[in-house]
């Protein structure tokens, strides 16, 4: 039976070991909760690191960690010490982790962490490897595991790989500075569905993959490979029953089942009529914006003096990776602030923050939802942030404040909390008014659609949510996969070349016999190439045309010495083997001179573009540019062209990085055709790459061979992958 494989750079369990004694106990929050729908009975496997190095471990230990986490359907991979300080604490953490929250200053590249990241990576390749099975889905989580997906996928093709990235993307222009880069693009590639919680976080790896990889894609799928990867955001929730009970709960406890905390809670509250509470919860990390949250609430302080004795900055700072530099800097900072604030503020009977550093049970966080008022999560830069999802959960009456920073991806679902800039200490301070003041009928109005939506939108059903996905982009790729040009398929094509007694095969240049070159001129016939026309131009009964939308004076120059059947400009010149070109058509180009002005502005606009004039058209280029702007200018272009000549008898055609304008009579789809007429043929095949290409599949009988180079939306039968793979075909035409 095929199961699910989970991996993660942690197990979703808590194992001790003391006095040779082992305990394992399931973790709670987060992705384990998260997951649990998934991980249950045999039906899924959990593969991670345990959190014991194997320093820590002898043989007989790390074999009783094996049973015991076996019996929780898991697997441990296993690191040292110096996998755990270069991985982890350096590649991870000093590297992915504030580059990816766009903290530039405090991101390393150290080459020994870069090693040691590919190492663990093909690690977990290697555990899951010896786990999965065919017809196993493998769900891949976050960016500790980057390279993971390509690792499996490039030893286990027909495997359907998820990955989810729990942080930000950056934007290209952070993104670019990696150096790294396209190992890392390759590597999350490797998987059929890439998740993220926010549509931007979506839309900037697009991007990267687009500029930095150079791939095609469209809306949120990229052409790979022989495979479609879909691109999705997907909103991580929470386990809202757990929460909202849980502070129903609460609600009901006596005097006595109160925590000492909630008890000291109250007696704030009952100090005044209108005292307040303002609650900060975060791990302590620099991407969470503490410092300024603590300058933000002394800004306010200052600018609102009638709430000193009234309101109080409950702040708990959940400690985090305490040995690296940037947090212990952080931790001195903030411990600074708020002694800072406290001693500028504070009275006998009040102090105005009450700070935390360390981790709190459940039942006392529950406390501190239910307590107060407002809830101020700000962080700079957050790939979602579920404590603010956790607060609104947790407010039974549906009255309290949420104020969030507009940069956790929280903010792009929740906007009708009050949001902010969390650098704009003004803004903040103005906000915390209002919300301090904010009437109940408000509060209620605000918070009903949020804890209905975070009810309707669990974690549960999160991950049913991204595993639908994957399945339905596993429906997807078989059906594209089936269309391939695999061995048994070609075997096929060969022999009905071979039984064929009068043959014609329809050759694409650029894309199709060689690949794309930023200047089209570097993209000469080499003399592999040249082998393979001439094996081909002289095989018994078969007739071989290059059917391009070059210019006829460039093939002139290439093929002086071949006597191949040459077809120009996507249809206006023929060449045959006497080496005389004629014309299919009588075609005008008085148009061209209207046109060019408007094509030489684009140029002018658009740097890195440039314009290739043909006998009958004309030809704007713009491979060298950057794809988001050339998509813009591109389209912007169409727009222009087609309102021009709907009454000229013109057309555009759509290229690979090319628009073309040249007459309507003319297309690659009625050339062929014209060929077709002057015998009779028993084996026709045409191949090519783009748009242009797409006329002659249309055109051509049903019985024809039709071949499209590149995954992409075609009339063709089969695909072939690349301009290697052509060759290799075509060898087989002899």
């Amino acid at each position: 039976m095929s199961k699910t494989i989970i991996v993660s750079n942690r197990l979703p369990l808590q194992i001790n070991i003391e006095d040779d004694q082992l305990t394992v106990n399931p973790s709670v929050g987060g992705l384990a909760t998260g997951m649990k729908s998934v991980h249950q009975g045999g039906e899924s496997l959990w593969i991670g690191w345990s959190g014991l190095t194997e320093e820590q471990t002898t043989d007989e230990i790390a074999a009783k960690v094996d049973d015991a986490v076996a019996k929780e359907n898991c697997a441990v991979v296993s690191l040292s010490e110096d996998d755990v300080d270069h991985f982890y604490y350096g590649f991870s953490n000093k590297t992915l982790w504030p580059l990816f929250h766009y903290f530039m200053e405090y991101t390393v590249f150290e080459r020994e962490d870069w090693l040691s990241y590919q190492t663990v990576n093909q690690k977990f390749a290697d555990k899951v490897l010896e786990h999965v099975e065919d017809g196993d889905k493998i769900w891949i989580h976050d960016y500790q595991l980057l390279l993971l997906p390509d690792l499996i996928k490039s030893k286990k093709p027909d495997t359907s790989i998820g990955f989810f990235l729990h942080i930000p993307f950056p934007s290209y222009e952070v993104f670019r500075t990696f150096p790294w880069r396209e190992e890392i693009l390759k590597g999350m590639l490797g998987a059929d569905l890439i998740g993220f919680h926010t549509y931007d976080y979506e839309r900037h790896f697009l991007s990267s993959v687009r500029r930095i990889l150079r791939l095609e894609t469209s809306f949120n799928e990229i052409s790979y490979d022989d495979r479609i990867v879909k691109v999705d955001s997907f909103p991580m929730g929470i386990d809202y029953k757990k929460f909202h009970d849980a502070a129903e709960k609460h609600q009901q406890q006596t005097e006595d089942e109160k925590s000492d905390i909630q008890k000291k809670l109250d007696e704030h509250l009952a100090s005044a009529s209108d005292a307040k509470m303002i609650l900060s919860i975060d791990r302590l990390d620099y991407t969470k914006g503490i410092p300024n949250r603590i300058k933000a609430f002394e800004y306010f302080l200052e600018r609102y003096p009638e709430y000193k004795q009234k309101v109080r900055l409950i702040m708990l700072a959940v400690p985090s990776r305490s040995n690296v530099p940037q947090y212990q800097l952080l931790k001195k900072e903030t411990d600074e602030l708020v002694g800072r604030v406290n001693g500028k503020f504070s009275t006998v009977s009040w102090t105005p923050i009450w700070y935390f550093y360390r981790s709190l049970p459940f039942g006392n966080l529950i406390d501190l939802y239910a307590s107060c008022q407002v809830a101020m999560i700000t962080p700079i830069r957050d790939g979602m942030n579920l404590v603010a999802k956790e607060y609104i959960a947790t407010r039974v009456e549906k009255d309290g404040v949420l104020v969030l920073s507009e940069m956790a991806g929280a903010a792009k679902e929740m906007n009708e909390a009050l949001l902010i800039n969390p650098n704009n200490f003004e803004e903040t301070a103005q906000t915390l008014k209002r919300a301090l003041e904010m009437p109940k009928e408000e509060q209620i109005k605000r918070n009903i659609p949020m804890q209905k939506r975070l009810e309707r939108y669990s974690v549960e059903r999160w991950a049913k949510e991204f595993m639908k996905a994957l399945d339905n982009n596993e429906d997807h790729r078989v059906s594209l996969v089936s269309k391939k040009i695999t061995p048994v398929i070609q075997e096929e094509i060969v022999n009905q070349f071979k039984k064929a007694k009068k043959k014609i095969i329809f050759l694409d240049y650029d894309g199709t016999l060689v690949g794309f070159q930023n200047n089209p001129l570097d993209a000469k016939p080499d003399e592999e190439l040249f082998s393979l026309l001439d094996q081909i131009h002289n095989a018994e009964n078969t007739d071989m045309v290059i059917i391009s939308g070059r210019d006829k004076e460039t093939f002139t120059e290439w093929f002086k010495n071949k006597n191949y059947t040459l077809i120009t400009e996507h249809g206006v010149w023929l060449r045959k083997e006497d080496k005389s070109w004629t014309t299919f058509d009588k075609i005008k180009n008085d148009w061209m001179d209207k046109l060019r002005p408007i094509l030489e502005t684009f140029v002018d606009r658009t740097p890195g573009t440039f314009i290739e004039e043909k006998n009958f058209s004309l030809a704007w280029h713009f491979r060298k540019v950057d794809p988001e702007l050339a998509d813009l200018r591109a389209m912007e272009l169409k727009t222009v062209l087609n309102s021009l000549i709907s009454n000229h008898n013109l057309s555009v055609l759509e290229g690979n990085k090319v628009i073309e304008i040249k007459s309507s009579n003319v297309n690659k789809g009625r050339a062929a055709n014209r060929m077709l007429a002057l015998e009779d043929y028993d084996f026709i095949f045409a191949i090519g790459d783009d748009y242009t290409d797409e006329y002659m599949f249309q055109e051509l009988p049903k019985s024809a061979v039709t071949v499209k180079v590149g995954l992409k939306k075609t009339n063709a039968k089969y695909f072939i992958n690349d301009t290697k793979e052509v060759r290799k075909l075509l060898n087989n035409f002899s």
